[in-house]
């Protein structure tokens, strides 16, 4: 079967690899004559399944042990309502720095919990860059300071992440979580909804130190309070156990490749290749962020007219390409080019790119 050049922003592409473990063990997981989907989540086998998944993340981004690892359901846009409901403080406001339309509506979530404030905003510049650390208003009565780590419409990603002192830094990392080593102990709160570079969509990760487990309000509904996942292994509730079985196995992919650190050079490798054919081709495509804000994960750009774009569009549809249309509220193209989308892929968009420009 041929396979297409999967360029998605989300779901994204998995592992071929990943995908052919699940298709093997789809009818009899582990020897029990079920597949995984059919597994009590009570069961020794969906245990053995739920824990490792946890502890090869934990291995992977060297997570400290004062830290938690929680497996939610909601995606990130319930982590927009959650980190309010949990760490908001009554006589506090919450900092967000807004770099695209994720960070807007984290805001607008927040805004309905508790007092909030704009650190900082690109809104004025499209979105094309992140702030300079020297245009961040931080202060130490913050109640936190919410970022996105990474753009996914826009194209722009975090290089340096700002130094919030005592003030908890919270970032949304759905989208480059796992993409490069990270420092977890700069950070009170992370969280990634899975489909992107994790796994599949129906499980969202959240990395909380466990002194923030005591703002938690105790009269918050029992599934939106963090100490409930917490304290019971995330499996208060049934959890979304095909979803964490494949997050397990894209974690061990990771892992045979050689770890966060080789996924990185991979990533930047894949980058420079769709970046160069942008930068080399006089303005015949030209990128939306700012090149010292740009994303490893999605590379934005435009041709010269809107009639030209679909052309291009068009023609790669053609030659097998998907996904690489631009989000539907700035339009022109993207290619999301996460930890699963393989060097072939890059080549291939690189080689159509030089192409497409040659003819036209």
């Amino acid at each position: 079967m041929e396979r297409a050049y999967n360029f998605n922003a989300g779901p994204a592409a998995l592992p071929l690899d990943v995908l052919k473990e699940a298709q093997a063990e789809l009818l009899n997981f582990n020897g029990t004559g079920m597949s995984v989907m059919e597994l009590s989540h009570r069961s020794k086998d969906y245990e053995a399944v739920h824990n490792q998944a946890r502890e090869l993340l934990r291995k992977l981004l060297s997570i400290p042990e004062n830290y938690d690892v929680l497996f939610i359901q909601g995606g990130a846009t319930l982590q927009f309502s959650m980190v309010p409901m949990n760490l908001m403080l009554p006589d506090k406001t919450a900092n967000y720095i807004l770099t695209g339309v994720w960070s807007e509506k984290a805001l607008d979530e927040a805004g309905k919990e508790g007092s909030t404030r704009v650190g900082a905003s690109t809104a004025e510049q499209k979105y094309r860059s992140i702030p300079e650390s020297a245009d961040l208003d931080l202060r130490p009565d913050d109640a936190y300071v919410h970022i996105t780590s990474n753009n996914t419409i826009y194209g722009t990603q975090w290089k340096h992440f700002p130094d919030t002192k005592d003030v908890p830094l919270v970032a949304d990392m759905s989208s480059d979580i796992l993409s490069k080593p990270l420092d977890i102990s700069r950070f009170g709160l992370i969280y990634a909804g899975a489909q992107k570079n994790l796994g599949p969509s129906g499980v969202t990760v959240v990395i909380i130190r466990k002194d923030l487990l005591e703002r938690s309000p105790k009269d918050l509904p029992i599934m939106l309070n963090y100490n409930t996942h917490a304290s019971k292994n995330s499996m208060h509730n049934t959890p979304p156990t095909f979803a964490i079985y494949l997050l397990g196995k894209v974690l061990g992919w990771v892992e045979r490749y050689g770890g966060v650190k080789a996924i990185e050079k991979l990533n930047d490798m894949k980058a420079s290749m769709i970046y160069d054919a942008i930068d080399q081709s006089g303005g015949f495509y030209v990128g939306h962020a700012d090149k010292g804000s740009r994303s490893v994960m999605n590379v934005t750009f435009n041709l010269a007219s809107e009639e030209l774009e679909k052309k291009f569009l068009a023609a790669a549809r053609e030659k097998g390409f998907v996904g690489l249309n631009g989000h539907r509220s700035i339009g022109g193209c993207r290619a999301s080019i996460y930890n699963a989308v393989p060097v072939e892929a890059c080549e291939a968009l690189r080689e159509f790119m030089l192409e497409f420009k040659a003819k036209n």
